[in-house]
């Protein structure tokens, strides 16, 4: 199934009215970027505030300036961190009723340059994390009718050499999420996949300058369709114009020619050799 919703704010049919006000809300990445919007306009919404990250003094200081929130600082990427994570929460007597898988990261440049501990973390906390942390919760979500956000990404749609991994784990989640939205819609619980394109925030100081990412949107603009995607009981959302043809196109154009149009636009600069500069070609 592939669905790119251009109408964030129609209502679905058959789905409840939603508030936030009230609700208690699960942010995962919540130190900066998108997950740090999500904190922000949900506090905006009157919702109780679960925050996690690994950065507990970034954590600390946004729950200050919000005014409440529980916080949890925690590195989703180790092994059995989504577990530990999810009895913190349940032993504080917390009830989450919205779930925000919003934590992960990329690396950009050539598969075989890049380690394979990095390699492995990509997947680990943009797939595993994710997935453990969608099973333990779903339960309690579907108990209280709320929902999920998985956070995805424009590279969800397409293969992207030299964002090799960090695209299959995105291709991953928009997959997970549309099915788990057909799953779980006749129970009342709803399940968003948000698909940002380049975003300004902080993921780029570790993933590197991309050469076809140089227009970045707005988080908080993100994160309120998002938000209204959500509260309509949408499957998928994508943010930008530009983004959502692209997205459609996707379906149309061979897979081969695809990716090799992403391998030309994306391809790292040749390092420069010693005493080349100035060199006639």
């Amino acid at each position: 199934m592939f669905i790119v919703d251009n109408h964030a704010g129609n209502h679905h049919p058959g789905m409840n009215a939603f508030d936030f006000k009230g609700k208690t809300v699960l942010v995962t990445g919540a130190s900066m970027g998108i997950g740090e919007a999500f904190a922000r306009e949900l506090s905006r919404r009157g919702a109780t505030l679960v925050l996690t990250a690994r950065s507990g003094a970034k954590l600390a200081a946004l729950a200050a300036e919000l005014g409440e929130a529980h916080v949890f600082a925690a590195d989703l990427a180790a092994p059995g961190a989504a577990q530990r994570l999810f009895d913190a929460v349940t032993a504080k007597g917390l009830e989450v009723d919205v779930l925000v898988n919003n934590a992960g990261f990329g690396v950009y440049g050539a598969f075989g340059d890049l380690s394979l501990a990095t390699q492995r973390e990509q997947v680990y906390l943009n797939v595993g994390a994710l997935v453990e942390l969608t099973h333990l919760f779903m339960p309690m979500l579907e108990r209280r009718q709320g929902g999920v956000i998985q956070v995805a990404s424009m590279a969800a749609f397409q293969p992207i050499p030299y964002f090799t991994v960090y695209a299959a784990t995105k291709a991953f989640v928009l997959s997970f999420g549309e099915a788990l939205w057909a799953e779980y819609r006749p129970r009342g619980v709803r399940v968003l996949t948000l698909c940002p394109g380049a975003t300004e925030t902080p993921f780029f100081q570790r993933a590197g300058e991309i050469p076809f990412a140089s227009r970045r949107a707005r988080p908080e603009d993100v994160v309120r369709l998002g938000l209204a995607a959500f509260v309509a009981g949408r499957a998928t959302v994508v943010h930008g114009a530009a983004n959502r043809v692209t997205a459609l196109l996707s379906r149309f154009l061979g897979r081969e020619f695809l990716v090799k149009a992403m391998a030309r636009l994306g391809k790292p600069a040749a390092p420069e050799l010693p005493g080349a500069a100035g060199r006639a070609a």
